[in-house]
């Protein structure tokens, strides 16, 4: 008897390694830039894929360390996805260390989510490395925008689509859910930021852009003298001066930023020094990405109210 049980376990298990379409169930592997587009991602995707990020939500994206590991997620991942603008470029160098055909920039396994994003901040005249980390093709910081998130969800949903197309109605009624939610919760943001409206604003380095012009918030100044310069005595003269003649009460920094440097900005300007969320799980507390606009819209729209 043991030895037929034995017999019928081994069968049934050559029968499932050898039934076409056992293979196409499993889960794909995607490995997303930074930590939104994980999170995004995983909306559209659910149960469908599993997903990592070569990146943390507490570092600044624009100087990632290749390291090996992140060369052995590239060399299994099924799925890149990006976010373009030049933010994320570093992740070539990583992908030429896997040795995965698949995810080579313009291979079939790439989704570029910045693809029908209405760019901001485009430079109008040539971009030399005197004027700093200034990007040629616009600011890169447009996931911090839940008004975007539909172009990036659909970007995803082609992408997945794309690597498994027999899935994606699944997709489809996941963004669709994920973007319900989304809409919902972006009625209430609103509402909460609409007594604030026209409020001034300091950040420590540009990349809050998208998210201030959401919601009618207005970028007065930075604290870095250009985008990644560390600033000087003077122009920290300069701005501490303007934020009282403009009476300005935040100043918005993120988890990488001197958050020393911005806490002593804001006491001599006589405002508030405002920690926010530059991606998902820069901050406690904000560890999804409706997570992490929560965070900042609360956050924020306190600190201007006092």
């Amino acid at each position: 008897m043991m030895k037929r049980l034995t017999a019928l376990v081994l069968l049934s298990a050559l029968v499932v390694l050898t039934v076409p379409g056992v293979e196409a169930a499993r889960k794909l592997r995607v490995v997303a830039t930074i930590p939104d587009l994980k999170a995004l991602t995983e909306a559209v995707g659910g149960d469908l894929l599993e997903a990592d990020s070569l990146s943390r939500g507490s570092i600044n994206a624009h100087e990632i360390e290749i390291r090996p590991s992140m060369m052995l997620k590239l060399r299994r991942a099924d799925i890149v996805v990006e976010n373009g603008l030049e933010l994320d470029r570093w992740i070539d160098v990583a992908v030429q260390g896997s040795n995965n055909e698949n995810i080579v920039r313009g291979g079939a396994g790439v989704i570029d989510v910045s693809r029908g994003i209405p760019v901001l901040e485009v430079p109008t005249v040539r971009v030399d490395r005197s004027m700093g980390d200034v990007h040629p093709l616009g600011n890169p910081h447009y996931s911090l925008d839940p008004g975007l998130a539909p172009i990036i969800t659909q970007n995803i949903l082609e992408g997945l689509s794309r690597a498994a197309p027999e899935h994606r109605a699944t997709f489809e009624r996941n963004r669709q859910a994920f973007l319900a939610q989304l809409e919902s919760r972006m009625a209430e943001w609103t509402k909460l930021m609409e007594p604030v409206k026209g409020s001034k604003v300091v950040v420590y380095h540009p990349q809050w852009i998208y998210f201030l012009t959401r919601f009618g918030l207005i970028e007065s100044g930075w604290v870095e003298e250009r985008p990644g310069i560390p600033p000087s005595p003077g122009h920290l003269v300069r701005l501490v001066r303007t934020m009282k003649d403009e009476k300005i009460k935040v100043l918005i920094y993120a988890p990488w930023n001197d958050q020393k440097l911005a806490e002593k900005i804001a006491e001599e300007a006589g405002a508030k020094p405002v920690l926010l969320a530059q991606m998902v799980g820069g901050v406690k507390g904000a560890d999804s990405y409706i997570g992490a606009l929560e965070y900042n819209i609360k956050t924020l729209s306190q600190a201007l109210r006092q």
